[in-house]
């Protein structure tokens, strides 16, 4: 069979529904493969960044590959930036790009880009396909690699004349694994520092939100009592309005959450490693607070992180173990943990009820909150308000607020929440991005509108790259710079189809929101929002706060 149709049948074994992208010359033997697929779709984006941040998106809500096409060249740099947002995001992805012929060619050097070598520094696998026969092994290889711990990017290479060539029917079947568990002396030494520890506390980081192990952590916090925290990427993995949780370190330190971890003594850390931006800083001093890791992989050596002990395997066999081990013990002492609770609770809730407008992120977040049901997602873009969701948005389930803190790369935060729409079609979502974020991959409304979906994207609109502000602000610099021009994203939604609005108050906003994610079609609401107190309070009032509780 030809080599094209060899490479879709490959695919379709591994289980593939979408491929995301935009063919180009080089790819039109395997477009012409995908057209008689009958399994596979080919979703046609306006961008390949776009077609990129939506198959690692699949790839973050299945745990299945994300695949996604482009031609050589142009096409193929344009997926460096997806590329390293889901190596670093733990998503898994397969980047197929093509390439001018390799055995025989009269174009010289044109439009040839090394690619391969370019992916391999942000892929676990980059390889180019030489012969068609090693098609069936090389796409076997890439998806096992793809998938397993820590998830992220592959990429192949399929060129021209490659495509086209006859290759022989041998593709290899899809075997399951499962990941080994720690042993029983290990996870004795784990139960043993946790109960030898007085104020034992808990992370919840990304790989735990990756494997859905959140039954596992939830019956591990009601057995023992212990409280516990997450990283921006781990929200969700226990119901964060369990009251245990203690919220999320949205900042690395000089947060209310700072408050309860420089009291622990152990930190028992689930799923976190240090590509996510830390949640606390570790010391290095005899008496400093130790750190269990627990992940499917060795911790690594930095000035921020430094685990005492690691705990390696299956997360949910080992935490399972390990409460089926532990004893609750009579010198734990959760009493400042309990009233810091609901302290930070208190404090967080400061401006949920104010009205002035342009509205404030925190009364934002709560509006999005009360509007959407717990099994509903929400996407974001990168930008200031990311920190104002990830300590104001309470998750209840596993990837229902979808951001990025690995490579905080803005533009995906439209791609991402047309991806959560397609493998969560009964869901409503929410794309919530800044004009700034917004605006490098807002093309993809076209691509939204064309496959009818019910999407509703909230530009959050301070005519300024506003995180940067606050970080210009905070260093003691003069504003420069940073300030745009936007269009009018009313008519800017209607000229692609959607639907344009723009409220005036918060009252107003709460009934267009409403509306909009009970409706149908793509609608865009163009929200002003005052960022006026971020420097008061994420610079100022929480690095004098108190800790006297």
């Amino acid at each position: 069979m030809k080599a094209s149709d060899l490479f879709v049948k490959a695919l379709e074994n591994e289980g593939v529904e979408y491929i995301f992208g935009i063919p180009g010359e080089e790819n039109l033997d395997l477009l012409e493969s995908l057209r008689k697929s009958k399994q596979i779709k080919l979703i046609l984006t306006r961008h390949e960044q776009g077609a990129g941040f939506m198959a690692a998106t699949y790839g973050r809500l299945t745990g299945k590959v994300g695949v996604c096409i482009s031609t050589l060249g142009p096409g193929a740099t344009n997926f460096a930036t997806a590329a390293a947002y889901a190596q670093l995001g733990g998503m898994p992805i397969m980047m197929i790009t093509g390439q001018k012929p390799i055995k025989k060619s009269k174009q010289g050097r044109f439009q040839i880009v090394d690619i391969v070598g370019m992916m391999k520094p942000m892929t676990k696998y980059a390889k180019q396909i030489v012969n068609g026969n090693n098609i069936p092994s090389m796409v076997r290889d890439a998806f096992k690699i793809a998938t397993t711990e820590r998830p992220g990017a592959v990429h192949l290479e399929l060129p021209e004349d490659i495509a086209a060539e006859e290759a022989e029917d041998n593709i290899y079947p899809v075997k399951n694994f499962r990941y080994p568990y720690a042993g029983k002396t290990a996870i004795l030494e784990a139960v043993k520092r946790i109960e030898k520890a007085k104020r034992p506390l808990l992370l919840v980081g990304a790989g735990a939100n990756r494997r859905r192990i959140g039954d596992a952590l939830t019956n591990f916090v009601n057995e023992t009592g212990i409280p516990f925290f997450s990283t921006q990427m781990g929200k969700g993995v226990i119901d964060e309005n369990h009251k245990l949780c203690l919220s999320t370190a949205a900042l690395s330190k000089d947060d209310f959450i700072h408050c309860a971890i420089e009291r622990a003594d152990l930190i028992i850390n689930v799923g976190h490693d240090v590509i996510e931006k830390p949640p606390f800083f570790m010391e290095n001093k005899p008496d400093a607070t130790k750190v269990i890791h627990v992940n499917y992989f060795p911790s690594e050596v930095d000035d921020t992180y430094f685990p005492q002990m690691d705990l390696i395997g299956d997360i949910a066999s080992n935490m399972q173990q390990i409460t089926y081990a532990i004893s609750k013990q009579e010198h734990w002492d959760f009493d400042y943990y309990v009233r810091m609770a609901d302290e930070i609770r208190t404090r967080l809730s400061k401006y949920f009820g104010d009205t002035r407008f342009p509205i404030l992120p925190q009364r934002a977040v709560r509006t999005i909150r009360q509007t959407l049901d717990e099994e509903d997602i929400v996407t974001l873009d990168n930008g200031v308000y990311k920190i104002w969701f990830a300590r104001n948005y309470r998750c209840a389930k596993p990837n229902t607020l979808l951001l990025d803190n690995a490579l905080a790369t803005m533009g995906a935060g439209l791609p991402s929440g047309m991806a959560a729409k397609m493998v969560n079609p009964d869901k409503k979502v929410v794309a919530v991005c800044g004009d700034g974020g917004f605006m490098m991959n807002s093309q993809e409304l076209e691509t939204a509108v064309r496959l009818g979906l019910d999407l509703t994207v909230i530009i959050l609109n301070d005519n300024a790259y506003g995180m940067i502000k606050w970080k210009q602000t905070g260093m003691g610099f003069d504003t420069f710079g940073l300030d745009l021009g936007n269009p009018d994203f009313v008519k800017y939604a209607e000229s692609y189809g959607a639907t344009g609005h723009r409220p005036e108050s918060c009252e107003e906003f709460e009934k267009t929101l409403t509306e909009c994610v009970n409706g149908k079609g793509v609608h865009l609401i163009d929200l002003a929002v005052d960022y006026s107190l971020n420097h008061s309070i994420l610079n100022e009032l929480l690095a004098k706060k108190q800790c006297l509780l």
